[in-house]
């Protein structure tokens, strides 16, 4: 049977999109992992599913390019808003639940296939050091250490060590490698868990960085301008106390490529 998909990018991380609200796609690991694959499928960073349940509520189901269910994606959310704007179903504010809650995504512009989506983030309640680096979840977990010179890390390398390190990662960890610009300013390259390679763009990977240079360097500033190989992204948010996190926006584009069918 033929499946309708949208392909839409978010600063070069690049998603498959399903309208699944007559449940006729089967997400089954096996085919996420045959429509995401580059060589022999459609080719993205990860595929996700429009669903509602008996609510009314739009759920947002994400998978990995691996097939592996995943439990939030930053840059995915908003393509997957723009997506819903797309088909008809929200106007200037979307409203929709993902694994890790529910979530508010702010439709800034929108010009025919592109767009501008403010995402509003879970809270971050916890930052932990982990040798020379900081653990947080940021709707999935991440791995911050901060470097020198970002394009000179061996990302896929140095990443893939890191995100399969048992000992203190049991469930495994995205990674980021992120160069301070200046105040307020970051670079930052990230691999992936799931994707099990580096990516041109992490929205979480993005909230992480930001989270963690104010955390442990930049404590007056909270608002961040994120570099990322795929574009530019920001983040803002309130902090209350020593740790807790909260109103965190993650602000950046989105765009439809294409559209089209699969069986």
């Amino acid at each position: 049977m033929p499946i309708a998909f949208a392909k839409y990018e978010g600063a070069g991380n690049d998603f498959i999109l399903i309208d699944n609200r007559k449940q006729l796609f089967r997400p089954d690991p096996q085919a996420v992992a045959r429509l995401c694959d580059r060589h022999f499928g459609i080719g993205a960073d990860g595929l996700m599913t429009l669903t509602r349940n008996d609510a009314g509520t739009d759920i947002m189901h994400y998978f990995n390019a691996d097939g592996s269910e995943g439990e939030m994606c930053g840059n995915g959310a908003r393509c997957f808003a723009l997506f819903v704007r797309h088909l008809g179903l929200c106007n200037e504010t979307c409203r929709f639940e993902a694994t890790d809650g529910p979530h508010e995504a702010l439709l800034r512009t929108v010009k025919g296939p592109t767009g501008e989506i403010e995402l509003g983030m879970m809270p971050v309640s916890e930052i932990r050091t982990v040798g020379t680096g900081w653990a947080l979840n940021t709707g999935v977990p991440h791995y911050v250490e901060f470097v020198e010179y970002a394009n000179a890390v061996d990302v896929c390398g140095r990443g893939r060590k890191i995100r399969y390190d048992a000992e203190h990662f049991p469930q495994g960890t995205n990674v980021d490698f992120v160069e301070v610009l200046d105040d307020g300013k970051l670079r930052i390259r990230t691999y992936e868990r799931g994707v099990e390679n580096e990516t041109l763009a992490c929205g979480t990977g993005a909230t992480a960085a930001a989270l963690v240079a104010n955390f442990a360097l930049q404590p007056d500033v909270h608002k961040f301008d994120i570099k990322v190989h795929g574009g530019r992204l920001q983040v803002r948010f309130h902090r209350d106390g020593a740790q807790q996190y909260n109103d965190i926006r993650l602000t950046g584009p989105a765009r439809r490529v294409f559209s089209g069918t699969t069986e």
